[in-house]
């Protein structure tokens, strides 16, 4: 199997924070980017480019965008929902809009009121905007309920990819793969893959897994094995899906950072200081839920703290 770098998009910022009633300062979240930079974290997503009124939490999305630009080979991604939000992104100067579509009917509703098919046409009008803006910020879609849906049940793998097939034509650079709600196994996860790399080539650019039943390393591993070198992944595991009660958010960026470090896969990532931002998000968020194995009984003797960086060189 190829020694290709991972890549580690840590999402706490937008996918864990928009999750948690209360809303953390923007002094705590420039320092908690910051730290995950000197951690070796090269793709932070923000935040997210949704009215106030909804997301209070997020409503600092473009200081953070301001202040991310400026540390040296960091790239910034934002969520934008629709056309309005995409113009912020553009605004903003991200590096990267993630839009989110919904494998699911049921889902798309609930989550975007829209169906599936009309935020493809959406994402067309951002495409033309993104276009005639004359940026570079990338335009990739996050395909959430991609492995089932607590709304809707089962998801057809036919639909997924027909969708995928529909960004991809409306004007999307990439696509990833959301199990939004937990629901993925390892032998799913591989086939989706494999039918998404068949579909959509190089362009099938990440995979986003959550933990709910303790299958998100081993979902982070199929996808692996499949080709896809990067994942969203959360530090302390913090967030989840509202339309999933109950369910962690992410897999946390320190597990996924051991997961690759134990195979010699190289990441950029340094444990103790991924461990120690852990501790501090805890520590702001001291009441919330979270996730994460591997930061209770810390790297076996077998691999040194040092180990997961020098596994990078």
């Amino acid at each position: 199997m190829s020694n290709t770098h991972i890549q580690v998009r840590e999402v706490g910022l937008r996918d864990g924070l928009q999750s948690i009633a209360r809303t953390l300062d923007t002094q705590h979240k420039l320092e908690w980017l910051r730290a995950a930079y000197d951690a070796g974290v090269r793709e932070i997503e923000v935040g997210s480019f949704v009215p106030a009124r909804l997301l209070p939490q997020l409503a600092d999305t473009a200081e953070l965008v301001d202040y991310a630009r400026t540390l040296p080979g960091l790239t910034t991604s934002v969520l934008v929902p629709n056309l309005k939000g995409a113009q912020a992104a553009l605004d903003s100067g991200a590096h990267v809009m993630l839009l989110p579509l919904s494998a699911s009917h049921a889902h798309s509703l609930a989550n975007l009121r829209k169906t599936p098919d009309a935020v493809v046409e959406e994402i067309g009008r951002i495409r033309s905007l993104r276009d005639s803006s004359g940026s570079a910020c990338l335009i990739e879609v996050g395909m959430s309920t991609a492995f089932g849906c607590t709304i809707q049940g089962l998801v057809d793998e036919s639909e997924v990819m027909r969708l995928v097939q529909a960004v991809l034509d409306a004007g999307a650079d990439r696509v990833g793969l959301a199990d939004t709600v937990g629901y993925a196994d390892p032998l799913q996860v591989k086939r989706l893959f494999e039918k998404g790399f068949a579909v959509a080539g190089h362009r099938l650019a990440c995979g986003h897994f959550h933990d709910t039943r303790g299958l998100g390393l081993a979902n982070v591993f199929a996808a692996w094995e499949t080709g896809i070198r990067r994942f969203d992944t959360c530090t302390a595991g913090i967030g989840g899906c509202p339309h999933a009660p109950g369910a962690s958010g992410n897999v946390s960026t320190e597990d996924v950072a051991y997961l690759f470090a134990s195979m010699g896969q190289p990441t950029g990532l340094d444990f103790d200081s991924l461990i120690a931002l852990r501790a501090r998000v805890t520590g702001w968020l001291e009441g919330e839920a979270f996730y994460g194995s591997v930061w209770r009984a810390g790297l076996p003797k077998t691999m040194q703290p040092q180990a997961v960086g020098t596994a990078c060189a």
